[in-house]
Order: C-alpha cells, then structure tokens, then sequence
C-alpha cells in the first residue's frame, strides 16, 4: 500500500476507479499512468488491448494503437514505465497467428483480451493487400475460423 500512499493526488485522481495503478512516471506534459486495464497519457485512457505498441527513445514514450493512431509523451525519468507497457501490451494478446491466404501474401490473425473479457479479432494484412477486398476477407474469415479452433478460442 505503500505506492498508493506517497502516489500525487494528480495520478490517484487521473485512474478510473476499477483501474489498480502499477507505475506512474511525470514529465513536462504531466503523469504516464500504468494501470492493470490501461495506461493514460496526457489525460487520455488507452486499454491495453488497443495498444499496438509502445516505442522509446531518448525524451519518451510513442505509442502506437490497433487504429493507427499515435500518441507522444515526454518522459525524460521513465521509471518503471517501459517495462509496465511491454508486459502488459505482451499480456493482452492471446494470439498472434500468421496465415498465408494467395500468392500475393497473408495476413496477421491477433486475438486481444479486453477489460470485460471478451476476444478481440484484429487482420493485419501484409503491405500490399486490399483489406477490402471480398476475396481476401473471405480467405481471411476461413482462415480466422481454422485458428479459433485450433486455439480454442
């Protein structure tokens, strides 16, 4: 409990009240807040299962979300932070499965785990492939099928 105690009332008050805090690092634009469910940047809640990956250098944190979107946070003193979003992007994936489906390439078939606990389906197709394309969707559908299956899942 000792965490919570010396935590700033800026980090206690910033969390969803169902979200367990794990580690926080300040910088110039304010608190990066790894949760249990999430990690918050700039006032902003990000569920680990819509984070894509988490990229550093130098001055902070980059992450990058399963809709492409990305978002900056400056943190010269990470702390703990880098670890906290490596495992728990790491702990939100249930699968990552490739599949090839034509000639032309295939696609990344990724389950995630949300905060009420449902399977998340996300098609990562290679660079190059209509996502919209009725044939490759089809391939890709039959090929998801096979692998929830296969995972149980």
């Amino acid at each position: 409990m000792k965490l919570f105690n010396r935590m700033p009332a800026e980090v206690r008050t910033a969390v969803a009240p169902t979200d367990r805090v794990l580690t926080y690092a300040g910088g110039p634009d304010g608190y990066v807040i790894a949760t249990d469910r999430a990690l918050y940047l700039g006032g902003t809640r990000l569920p680990w299962f819509q984070v894509e990956r988490g990229v550093w250098d130098e001055q902070g944190l980059t992450v990058v979300t399963t809709a492409g979107e990305s978002h900056r946070a400056l943190l010269p003193e990470p702390g703990r932070i880098p670890e906290a979003v490596r495992e728990r992007v790491t702990a939100s994936i249930l699968v990552n499965q490739y599949a090839p489906l034509d000639a032309r390439g295939g696609v990344r078939l990724v389950a995630r785990k949300a905060d009420d606990d449902r399977v998340i389906w996300e098609f990562v197709f290679d660079a190059g492939l209509d996502p919209a394309d009725p044939g490759l969707r089809a391939l890709a559908e039959q090929a998801l099928e096979e692998i929830r299956r296969s995972f149980g899942v």
